[in-house]
């Protein structure tokens, strides 16, 4: 078992995570990598995908983020993220009714504007989904 070492997950509105872990694997924009106690030192965009957080050899929890950033101190990790939530939230009916319903947005949508905003929706959605199938 690897020593635990302090980490941290924060979004906008609040602290999702903050306490001892033994590794987190981080989604970043170069490639996934793991974080174990005395990592080197690193920062690292997040590309859309799963944080995986072992805080002990039976209690494992995955959260799919979106956006922002991690860094790796002699402090420990804290990762930035502009959304996070957790895979066990996700319901992969619920996914495909609003994939359905961003599709059909962007089909109808009036202006440049909605059909990007659309677009991103659902882009989003399509990074949700993907997550729930790792």
């Amino acid at each position: 078992m690897p020593p635990p070492f302090p980490f941290e997950l924060v979004v906008p509105e609040k602290l999702i995570f903050s306490g001892e872990v033994e590794a987190v694997v981080v989604p970043g924009t170069e490639g996934e990598f793991t974080v174990l106690k005395d990592h080197a030192p690193v920062m690292a965009m997040l590309k859309p995908g799963v944080v995986e957080i072992d805080q002990s050899a039976t209690q494992k929890t995955k959260l799919f983020v979106r956006g922002g950033f991690a860094e790796v101190s002699p402090a420990g990790l804290t990762i930035l993220a502009e959304q996070a939530i957790a895979l066990e939230d996700l319901n992969a009916a619920e996914l495909d009714a609003d994939l359905k319903e961003a599709e059909e947005d962007i089909t109808e949508a009036p202006t440049d504007e909605a059909r990007r905003i659309a677009t991103e929706q659902r882009d989003h959605l399509l990074e949700l989904r993907a997550a729930l199938q790792m």
